[in-house]
């Protein structure tokens, strides 16, 4: 998958559809990326990681935090990293994400949690040792009543912290330490895996049953080759300019796009259009009862049910009749 060779072609009804993943969020949480200038938290129940996904498995460590937070009359407070600290430890560019940052920001909105403090991670930062991590970020920055954390958590340089020396330092600089369970740990895992591998196999059932929400993603819409209009179904193409995230496995699928505050229902082809020419990779719909001029608009892309891997035709009308077949397929999908 090549960066900046993602398109799209956009089937668009005319019913609005609101994905619950995006309704807006009761709950106000208060974004810090200055880790300097953040604010006393009144009894601050603190918990971290990546939450990539945001997913059912993440909730119930979300659960917990609540629950914590609640009985002491605390704040909640999420430490995540940005970039993902896999990019910055590891030297990989090959990270695939379930949630760009501000899709992350997005879905943690809906759970209640009171603040969402975003560290800059650098070399600098992955460099410190676990004691000052400890006392240094920590305990100075966040002042914490209660860090909630796993067994496996590992932090500082060479990763030497763990649950075992939060517990040493807790009692003398005044915080509480409290795991989380192994069985939560190993369902938050398995889960990420699992929904990165059911993406890429196109098992999106999957992937949102264990999300528990439509997984998605953004782009913008640009000028293809317009070859769609010569058939009957005229195209749009998408730009995904966050290469890092994960982009569902070539087929084809019905989805549902968010164009401004409007949903539309739709259909997506992932591949390289072996009929067409096969040079390039592209996801791309087929548009239909839709006029609007939408080049340049940033739309969103809800991806809902596999409906058939991609195919090479034999021919321009028999790629017309699957279109259509694939178009009453997508329609009997997303009106159950």
């Amino acid at each position: 998958m090549q960066p900046g060779n993602h398109a799209l072609q956009l089937l668009l009804w005319q019913e609005p559809i609101y994905p619950e993943a995006f309704t807006k969020s009761p709950f106000t949480l208060q974004i810090h990326h200055n880790i300097a200038q953040l604010p006393v938290f009144n009894n601050a129940v603190v918990t971290i990681g990546t939450f990539d996904g945001v997913h059912s498995g993440h909730k119930h460590i979300l659960n917990q935090l609540k629950a914590e937070a609640k009985s002491i009359s605390g704040e909640t407070v999420i430490i995540t990293f940005h970039p993902h600290p896999r990019k910055i430890v590891s030297y990989t560019h090959k990270v695939r994400l379930l949630n760009t940052l501000e899709e992350k920001i997005a879905l943690l909105s809906n759970e209640g949690i009171d603040h969402l403090v975003i560290i800059p991670f650098d070399e600098a930062f992955a460099a410190q040792s676990a004691e000052a991590y400890i006392r240094d970020f920590l305990v100075k920055r966040i002042h914490p009543h209660t860090i909630i954390i796993g067994y496996d958590h590992r932090f500082g340089k060479d990763r030497a912290g763990d649950y075992l020396m939060l517990e040493q330092y807790a009692e003398a600089l005044g915080f509480e330490v409290k795991e989380i369970s192994e069985k939560v740990l190993n369902e938050v895992a398995v889960s990420s895996t699992r929904i990165r591998k059911a993406l890429l196999d196109g098992d999106i059932e999957t992937a949102n049953a264990l999300l528990g929400y439509d997984y998605f993603f953004e782009g913008k819409v640009i000028e293809g080759n317009q070859l769609g209009r010569t058939i009957g179904y005229p195209t749009a193409n998408l730009a995904v300019q966050n290469h890092e995230k994960l982009i569902p496995g070539n087929g084809v699928y019905a989805v549902e796009i968010k164009i401004g505050e409007t949903c539309f229902k739709g259909m997506m082809n992932i591949g390289f259009r072996p009929t067409v020419d096969g040079s390039r990779l592209a996801i791309e719909v087929n548009i239909f009862d839709f006029n609007r001029d939408i080049y340049h608009t940033t739309i969103q892309v809800f991806v809902k049910h596999f409906l058939r891997a991609e195919q090479k035709f034999n021919g321009l009308d028999a790629l017309k009749a699957q279109l259509a077949r694939d178009k009453e397929m997508a329609m009997q999908k997303l009106i159950r």
